[in-house]
């Protein structure tokens, strides 16, 4: 890679830590942290005190920054949480050639037309793979997270425990480019409505047992995930529709925020070594439908 590029990656993260956003460096030419793991931490530098992970070290600190980039020609992450940030995800339909799927873009606008408003005008980036990222500012006091098809059909969010790739970066597939709006707008108030988790009635069951409840659901939940990570090529999806099918249920009856459940069944079905879009389907179509067949519990009065 020639010195413009490395200078115009070092840009592109100066550029997006200037916007109050913290970054962190992905490995050259993709789309994965390039800090160590957890299995190869040190114990030393920013992990003397316990292994800091990509999101604790995102930093909006320039002169941190250029250190960091003077090693290498690092693509630029943007960790959402910390950025106070909250990013809506426009994919593509992973087939191609299927002109009559609608992509992401299409998906989030009707949805816009269908609540009664526009789309809304804010800081937008392409991605390498032809999708559109859609950049808000979190509202205050609410503590966001990942979703997987929640809003719609490819349609994702990244917020706490996510992150994305910054304009500037470059990958085999292309480059992630800055489309539109100067500034991100504020996370509009119906689609926090989306995105936020209802709170639980004050007419469910008793303390006693919502506390029992949902102690059983974090069990079953850590239990379902150590098998999707742990399943063998060819049960790999059947394992992850099975965990999702068994835990929806938890989320009809409001022991476990669908977004908790998503996110821990998504990273295990990548740890399997499932892809991403493999795991937003397959969990998206089982969550669906046992939230749907689920929603009185079995063991109530």
């Amino acid at each position: 890679m020639t010195h413009d590029a490395r200078s115009a990656l070092l840009h592109a993260a100066l550029d997006a830590a200037e916007r109050g956003w913290h970054v962190f460096p992905l490995r050259p030419s993709t789309k994965r942290p390039a800090l160590h793991g957890e299995q190869s931490c040190p114990g030393t530098g920013p992990c003397t005190s316990g292994h800091r992970k990509w999101e604790q070290r995102a930093t909006t600190d320039p002169d941190r920054i250029r250190a960091t980039w003077s090693h290498g020609p690092f693509n630029v992450g943007i960790a959402t949480g910390p950025s106070g940030l909250l990013v809506i995800d426009l994919d593509v339909p992973k087939d191609k050639d299927s002109s009559d799927a609608p992509d992401g873009a299409a998906t989030f606008a009707a949805l816009c037309e269908r609540a009664g408003h526009a789309v809304p005008t804010t800081y937008r980036t392409r991605t390498a793979s032809g999708g559109e990222h859609l950049y808000f500012t979190a509202p205050t006091g609410v503590r966001l997270a990942n979703t997987a098809g929640t809003v719609g059909e490819l349609v994702d969010t990244r917020a706490w425990g996510g992150y994305v790739v910054a304009a500037g970066s470059l990958t085999p597939a292309g480059r992630y480019e800055a489309l539109c709006g100067p500034e991100a707008a504020s996370l509009p108030g119906w689609l926090q409505s989306i995105l936020r988790p209802a709170p639980r009635s004050p007419q469910g069951p008793s303390m006693a047992l919502l506390g029992q409840s949902s102690r059983y659901a974090d069990v079953a939940l850590a239990s379902e995930a150590r098998n999707v990570a742990a399943a063998q090529l060819g049960a790999r999806e059947s394992t992850l529709f099975r965990a999702a099918r068994a835990l929806g249920r938890f989320v009809a009856w409001g022991d476990l925020p669908r977004h908790v459940v998503e996110q821990a069944l998504q990273e295990a079905g990548e740890a399997a070594g499932l892809s991403a879009s493999e795991c937003r389907s397959t969990l998206r179509s089982a969550l669906n439908w046992s939230i749907t067949h689920n929603q009185t519990r079995r063991d109530a009065a």
